[in-house]
């Protein structure tokens, strides 16, 4: 008899914790369900712009130049084609005038000592920049004397100098217009956006925030602009300096050749 009370309690334990679990099942999948369904709701409330990625940085660049304004912006830009067009076109004519002026040296050494003045006029004549015209210049003077080469190759030396500064001065121009421009563009807004004060009487944020806005854009993009602008120049003035210093070098060396090609 207690046998059976004993199998009849553990049933009734077993039924009883069967309906407990599975009343935290339904609670638990009734949870679920809301938190499903709460979560549809918000994401279709979310408006469409919160769920567009990020703009790259192009295209947020670009609509800050739309909004400056097409009056400055344009000009500063046009600088800035302007410029670089002129900065790629020095690099170009830069790096074709540079040549391994040790080579050179060499070859004219040796042309001397085997064929004389002509042989090395030939060699400066196949091989480009401007040491190989200065070169050429002495040489074709070598006939006259060493003082006669020596005034070919400085005299020479200033024309090939000029040629390789050309249109650097407009780079500098932009270089200094691009700033002031934006500038010039920040004093206007500035100008405009008081005057809108002084026409309302009440200093409102919104009233004057486009203006403001428009002023400070053409301020950054000139700024943009000189500061990639400075960059080639100070290349471009480097690779000057540094041809110029080969040339000046080279000339020395071709007098002392001549000299000794003369004894």
């Amino acid at each position: 008899m207690k046998r059976l009370f004993s199998i009849l309690a553990m049933a009734g334990l077993f039924v009883l914790s069967t309906n407990t679990v599975s009343a935290k099942a339904n609670a638990m999948v009734h949870n679920l369900s809301a938190t499903v369904a709460s979560a549809a709701m918000t994401i279709q409330e979310t408006p469409a712009e919160e769920m567009v990625e990020e703009k790259g940085f192009q295209q947020v660049l670009k609509e800050q130049f739309i909004q400056g304004g097409a009056g400055f912006m344009g000009i500063v830009l046009l600088c800035l084609i302007l410029g670089l067009a002129v900065a790629i076109e020095r690099i170009i004519y830069l790096n074709m005038a540079s040549t391994n002026t040790d080579k050179l040296k060499q070859q004219v050494e040796d042309a001397l000592a085997s064929g004389g003045v002509e042989a090395a006029k030939e060699v400066c004549r196949n091989t480009r920049g401007p040491v190989a015209s200065i070169y050429y210049q002495g040489l074709d003077r070598a006939g006259e004397g060493v003082e006669s080469a020596e005034k070919a190759v400085v005299a020479y030396g200033g024309v090939q100098m000029g040629q390789l500064e050309k249109n650097v001065s407009w780079l500098s121009l932009f270089i200094a217009i691009a700033p002031m421009l934006g500038f010039m563009g920040t004093v206007i807004g500035m100008i405009q956006a008081f005057q809108k004060i002084s026409a309302v009487g009440n200093l409102s944020a919104s009233l004057i925030a486009g203006d403001i806005q428009v002023a400070l854009l053409t301020t950054v993009f000139g700024l943009i602009t000189a500061i990639i602008l400075q960059i080639f120049y100070n290349y471009i003035i480097a690779k000057i300096d540094g041809i110029v210093n080969d040339m000046e070098d080279s000339s020395i060396t071709l007098i002392d050749m001549l000299v000794d090609h003369k004894k």
